[in-house]
Formats: C-alpha cells, sequence, structure tokens
C-alpha cells in the first residue's frame, strides 16, 4: 500500500517540520510522552488526541509517523479534512502498517461507508497489533457516531485534550521553531512579530520560514527593521 510515512495515497506528506523536537509541550506533556513511548512494550495501542485550531493536534499526528519511520516503522498520515471526500479505499489493508494516524476524523462522521471502514480498520488494527492515532476536534462523546459499534471503540485507549498555548507559550514555541531552523531570533524581535503577527502559530511560524529563506538569501541578520522591510510591516 504504502513503503514509508512520506509516500502517501493522493500526494499527502508529512511537514519536515513536524517532530516531536518541534514541538514545546507545556501542558500537553502527558499526551507528548504516551505518543512517544506508543511503541515501547505496554505502549497505547490506542490515542485520540481532541483540540481546536493551534492546539498542534496535526503536528503531534504527523510527528508519530515520523518517529515510527526513525524506527523503521511503516507509518500513514490521512488527514480526512483533505482526503474525507474521496471513497474510504485508503483504510483498505492498513493492518499491513505499525502506525496509523487519522487526522480530521469529525469530518467523516456521519456517512456510512466511512463508519464502516473507520469501525473494520480498527478493528484489522487492534488485532494485528499496530497502533492507531485519531485528531478530531472534539472529544468522542461529541462526534455524534451514527454506528453505535465505532462509538464504542472511539471511547478505547487514552483520549487527550490538547490545550492551546498561552503567550508565553507562543513566545517559547516561536523562539524553540528558530532554534530549530538554526536562526538566531532574539527576544525583543520575537516580542515584534508574536505583536504584529497572526495569532496562529501555524502562520506564525510559516512567517518564521519566510524571514528565514530570505535573510539566507540576502545574508542579513534577522532584526526589526529586516522584519518590517520583508513582511511590510
Amino acid at each position: 500500500m504504502v513503503s514509508g510515512p512520506t509516500q502517501l495515497p493522493l500526494g499527502i506528506g508529512l511537514r519536515d517540520d513536524a517532530t516531536f523536537a518541534n514541538f514545546l509541550p507545556r501542558d500537553n506533556e502527558t499526551a507528548v510522552v504516551t505518543l512517544q513511548q506508543q511503541s515501547e512494550p505496554g505502549g497505547e495501542s490506542f490515542v485520540y488526541l481532541w483540540g481546536g485550531s493551534g492546539s498542534g493536534r496535526s503536528h503531534l499526528l504527523q510527528a508519530a509517523c515520523h518517529a515510527a519511520s526513525a524506527q523503521d516503522q511503516r507509518a500513514l498520515y490521512l488527514p480526512l479534512n483533505d482526503l474525507g471526500h474521496f471513497p474510504p479505499h485508503m483504510l483498505e489493508d492498513i493492518e499491513r502498517l505499525d502506525l496509523v494516524a487519522i487526522d480530521d476524523i469529525d469530518r467523516v462522521i456521519g456517512r456510512e461507508r466511512w463508519e464502516e471502514a473507520l469501525f473494520h480498520g480498527f478493528n484489522r488494527l487492534r488485532d494485528a497489533n499496530k497502533r492507531l492515532v485519531i485528531g478530531a476536534s472534539v472529544a468522542p462523546r461529541q462526534l455524534n457516531v451514527a454506528l453505535a459499534d465505532l462509538a464504542s471503540r472511539l471511547s478505547w485507549g487514552m483520549t487527550f485534550h490538547l490545550q492551546r498555548l498561552d503567550d508565553q507559550g507562543r513566545f517559547e514555541a516561536l523562539q524553540l521553531r528558530a532554534l530549530g531552523r538554526g536562526m538566531q531570533l532574539s527576544d525583543e524581535v520575537t516580542r515584534y512579530i508574536l505583536h504584529r503577527g497572526p495569532r496562529r502559530l501555524d502562520e506564525l511560524f510559516e512567517l518564521l520560514e519566510r524571514l528565514d529563506r530570505i535573510s539566507l538569501s540576502a545574508q542579513r541578520k534577522v532584526t526589526i527593521p529586516f522584519v518590517k522591510q520583508t513582511l511590510g510591516w
């Protein structure tokens, strides 16, 4: 079906920067540790993560796939926000994989074919002793699942409500991401970007990538004047 986590159906791949090392756990440390320990003896076979935009849910699902790949395991990331309008054929034979990460499951709940495919896929993964991580914007009990057996399965395993970062957490996350890119981002510049930039972390990280790319090309340090000029602020 697939040969690794970066060779996925319909061209959906993993972000290179969506790793555990690039994630600031803060109040979500237990969820992160649980995912990191999934492949160990006694690790959780099924983990359900839920949280709204900016909670880091998609980042963690992809990080789990990266970690599995680093251990020469086969992993698959399925963001149903992008793939949910297709029939659920992509769930066939998923038990051949070591880890399956299904994001945005709430996008297909209420659709009979998808609910049945998810139920049977869940059972096959369990019977094969493989691992499953599911991401959604709401808790399992809030999904309004039509298929009772699937609703029961989704209540198994460990469920974590991911907490968004506060302003200090966003500051630390931006500096952590800059450090991972080899950027020198002073506290002053970080505060300026947070003050003038978007609230969403993913959009902030996109700005950071743009600043890094242009600063390297121009061989200039990332200063407040450079940020103003580059971003038109």
